[in-house]
C-alpha cells in the first residue's frame, strides 16, 4: 500500500514525519499547498497530522472529497479544525487539563471501546491517554473506537459521510511525538500507523519511504 502524509513543516512535524522512528510509515510527504499538483487516487491513504493549518489544507477541501468520494482513506489527526475541511465532521472542543497526569490516582476519561478493532488492537489504555482537546459527533452508522467517560467520540470510523473512509480524532499524537513531551504518544504512534497501514486496500508502492511528491515538496530521507 502507498500513504500520503501532508508536511505542514513545523519542527514537531519534521521530527514524526522525517525523524528515523516513523520516517518508513509515510511513502512520499507533500505541503498542503502543494497538494493541487498531486494524483491522490494514487494513494490509498492521506495522512493530515496534528496541528495542520486549517487556513492552509482548507482551500484543498474539494480535492479531499474527491479522494473521499473515489474510495480513499483519510486519517486526520487533532487540533487541525478538521470540520472546517472534510465533511461530516461535528466537532466539540473543550478545555485542555495539560497536567491532570501529575496525581498518580488521576483518571482523564478516556477510553478504548473496542480492543479488538483492527485500528487500535495493538493499543493499550495508557497508550491513548495523555489530553482531551475536545469530542465529535458522529454521524449514524459510523464506528467509535475511542470515547470519553459519557460516550463522546474521540476517534472514530465514517464510512457514511462518503464512498471513503475517514478516521478522524482529537488526539494529537504527532505533535507531542514531535515534540518530545507525553511517550504515550510514540507509544500511540508505534502501535497505531502500522495498524493504519494494514487496514488500508494494498496497491503498488509509487514511492520510496519518505520520498516527495508535487511541487516543493520536502524531502524526508
Amino acid at each position: 500500500m502507498s500513504a500520503l502524509a501532508i508536511h505542514p513543516g513545523a519542527a514537531y512535524h519534521v521530527e514524526s514525519l522525517e525523524g528515523s522512528r516513523f520516517r518508513s510509515c509515510f511513502d512520499a510527504l507533500v505541503r498542503p499547498e502543494d497538494l493541487a499538483s498531486v494524483q491522490l487516487e494514487r494513494f490509498d491513504l492521506v495522512i493530515v497530522p496534528c496541528r495542520t493549518p486549517a487556513h492552509r489544507i482548507g482551500p484543498r477541501a474539494p480535492q479531499l472529497r474527491a479522494y473521499l468520494d473515489a474510495g480513499g482513506t483519510i486519517f486526520a489527526s487533532g487540533e487541525s479544525n478538521s470540520h472546517l475541511w472534510l465533511p461530516g465532521i461535528d466537532f466539540i472542543p473543550q478545555p485542555t487539563n495539560w497536567w491532570w497526569w501529575l496525581d498518580p490516582n488521576a483518571d482523564i476519561g478516556v477510553r478504548l471501546l473496542d480492543g479488538v478493532h483492527p485500528l487500535i488492537r495493538r493499543l493499550g489504555q495508557s497508550d491513548v491517554t495523555w489530553h482531551i482537546h475536545g469530542t465529535f459527533r458522529p454521524p449514524n452508522g459510523a464506528e467509535v473506537l475511542i470515547a470519553d467517560t459519557q460516550g463522546r467520540s474521540i476517534m472514530h470510523v465514517d464510512q457514511v459521510t462518503t464512498r471513503g473512509r475517514m478516521i478522524v480524532t482529537s488526539l494529537d499524537p504527532f505533535y507531542h511525538h514531535g515534540s518530545h513531551f507525553m511517550p504515550a504518544t510514540t507509544r500511540f504512534l508505534d502501535a497505531f500507523l502500522p495498524s493504519l497501514r494494514e487496514l488500508c486496500s494494498t496497491k503498488s508502492g509509487i514511492a520510496g519511504p519518505g520520498r516527495p511528491v508535487g511541487a516543493g515538496a520536502l524531502v524526508a530521507d
